[in-house]
């Protein structure tokens, strides 16, 4: 019955905004975003230069956005066309050579924050098209740049160029043979302009990236990510993409949503400023290269999940008796329904959500805690998000109402303690209600 009348709800919602859809006919609701026709500001979507590189309310490109690292915070840099504050006395080699290989036009190294190890893999046209419509499209907004806040001697640079050595390359991608031009196609995609990797692939020691491609078995495995777990993007079949059909990868690039699951934490950002103005074609490639990715992160032996039917016959029984039930009831059962399976594409299934799988319950701490931005594209927010529930659930119930999540309808995942809520409490906060775009222009 509440799933009945949520579904009901949902379609008296788009009634009342003048447009009766099914519930699953998530692409129709808006049209597409526009499609940058200018070659160079494609490659800036590709980049996601906006979102890092520009602050809610501030002009674009003109950088403050606060970033934590493992040695301090560093705020990035103003890459408007400025000649004093931004890049408008770069000429195109020192363009290149910092984007490509992380040193600015004065000679001193940038932190690998920037991801100049992905985009190492840029090829010269696309360097060339990137320069040209910094230069010649992007506003100057003089704005100087905000010191970074590095205790010494940490903040000295010249030691990243024996890093860069060893741990980056200063090639552009060149097709692989033995595949086609579609896959390789996604390949630098992924690898290069989308630098997939500086989020999805885990960090070694001292910061460095486990592995650049798929040659490396770390590559796109997922991680831990400043208070997330970043997804694993390999074709693990239980914790990762293994599930996923190439449609499937497709809509969650281009709208945010699939059957699967729905976007959170900083992939939120990815959605909104870069991949929704993809090509289909683009889509395409980096979703046939995704799924030629060998499991990682997960046993050859490990079984499939399978649904169990168990946990949703247990809560229509009273009383309940099992920690978390009654908070999930409460709190969780209206949107992701007493079976575990949501509404896809708005509400995403708990029932073998790789998210939910995930050995590290970060993301799902954080999550529950914190609330989603939302997801906006083509201009319309989404309708749906997740609420924050810092304020009305303690740490112990929170982890109760997770550890029941990811043992219930067959997910077999590990407890969650009232330690871990708490540690990821202290260091986050609520997700803004505001929605905001940013603007390239």
């Amino acid at each position: 019955m509440v799933r009945k009348l949520k579904v009901m709800g949902a379609a008296l919602f788009f009634v009342a905004c003048g447009t009766a859809v099914p519930l699953h006919a998530q692409q129709s609701l808006s049209p597409p975003a526009v499609i940058p026709s200018d070659p160079g500001e494609y490659v800036a979507r590709a980049g996601n230069c906006v979102a890092c590189h520009s602050v809610p309310g501030g002009k674009a490109f003109t950088g403050g956005l606060k970033m934590m690292t493992p040695l301090g915070v560093i705020y990035t840099t103003n890459i408007t066309p400025d000649p004093e504050t931004g890049i408008g006395d770069y000429t195109l080699e020192d363009f290149d050579r910092a984007v490509r290989l992380g040193v600015a036009k004065d000679g001193h190294h940038l932190y690998p924050a920037m991801p100049y190890p992905s985009y190492a893999k840029l090829r010269p046209e696309d360097v060339k098209a990137l320069y040209d419509y910094f230069m010649k499209s992007v506003p100057a907004v003089k704005q100087p740049d905000q010191p970074s806040d590095i205790p010494w001697p940490l903040n000295i640079r010249w030691p990243l160029a024996f890093w860069n050595l060893i741990f980056a390359d200063d090639k552009p991608y060149a097709d692989k043979p033995g595949h086609d031009a579609t896959w390789n196609r996604g390949a630098y995609l992924v690898q290069g302009p989308g630098h997939c990797g500086a989020c999805h692939t885990p960090r070694g020691p001292v910061f460095n990236e486990k592995a650049l491609d798929e040659s490396g078995i770390a590559f796109l495995a997922g991680g831990p990510l400043d208070n997330w777990s970043s997804p694993n993007l390999t074709q693990a079949v239980n914790t990762g993409l293994g599930r996923w059909s190439a449609a499937d990868i497709a809509a969650y690039l281009k709208a945010g949503h699939n059957d699967h699951g729905t976007a959170f934490g900083s992939m939120i950002d990815v959605i909104n400023n870069s991949t929704q103005y993809f090509t289909d074609a683009d889509i395409a490639a980096i979703a046939a290269y995704l799924k030629s990715l060998p499991p990682a992160r997960e046993p050859a032996s490990v079984t499939a999940y399978t649904y169990d039917p168990a946990t949703a016959a247990a809560l229509h029984a009273t009383p309940l008796t099992q920690a978390g039930a009654v908070t999930y009831v409460q709190r969780c059962e209206s949107c992701h329904d007493s079976d575990g399976s949501g509404s896809a594409p708005y509400l995403p299934a708990l029932a073998g959500n790789p998210a939910v799988l995930d050995n590290d319950p970060t993301s799902l701490i954080n999550i529950t805690l914190n609330g989603s931005a939302r997801i906006v594209v083509a201009g319309m927010p989404d309708a749906y998000r997740m609420p924050q529930f810092r304020v009305t659930l303690t740490n112990q119930e929170i982890a109760d109402a997770i550890s029941f999540t990811r043992a219930a309808w067959g997910n077999k995942a590990g407890p969650v303690t009232a330690d871990q809520v708490a540690a990821v409490r202290r260091e986050t906060n609520p997700a803004s209600d505001k929605i905001e775009i940013l603007r390239m222009k």
